[in-house]
């Protein structure tokens, strides 16, 4: 993973529906608890997180003062070319490059079709078709 791919945040400013790297995977965050300063530690936060691409929850323990990955995300807009199971052959609309990439839901997936436009996020390097686009 390149650098222009993450950044670096601190913990104690995470939100809930945050994105954060957990093991090289790019997760949702839907659950943070603090515990306050200890008498011979730092605070700890524990992290409750989503895979994007797996849907694996994952839990994570850091201290309040750590900073942790947290993945950049380049949205594009893209055209349906064919669509493969839960995979999507698509276009870039800018580049004209062709691209694969998974479909975040299977409510998405019945609304695709070819030709349907999408956004397509970027996170960690790897595409995610998030939404259809409205077409008229």
């Amino acid at each position: 993973m390149s650098e222009e791919e993450i950044t670096y945040k601190p913990v104690s400013a995470l939100k809930t529906g945050t994105y954060i790297m957990i093991d090289g995977e790019p997760c949702k965050i839907v659950e943070i608890s603090k515990s306050k300063l200890g008498k011979h530690g730092a605070a700890k936060a524990r992290i409750v997180a989503v895979g994007v691409f797996t849907g694996q929850k994952r839990t994570i323990i850091k201290s309040t003062g750590d900073k942790i990955e947290v993945p950049i995300v380049a949205r594009k807009e893209a055209q349906v070319l064919s669509i493969r199971g839960r995979y999507v052959e698509l276009m870039d609309l800018e580049t004209f490059e062709q691209f694969e990439a998974p479909v975040a839901d299977d409510e998405l997936l019945g609304k695709l079709q070819e030709g349907t436009m999408v956004e397509v996020w970027f996170m960690g390097g790897k595409p995610i078709i998030t939404r259809a686009r409205r077409t008229e």
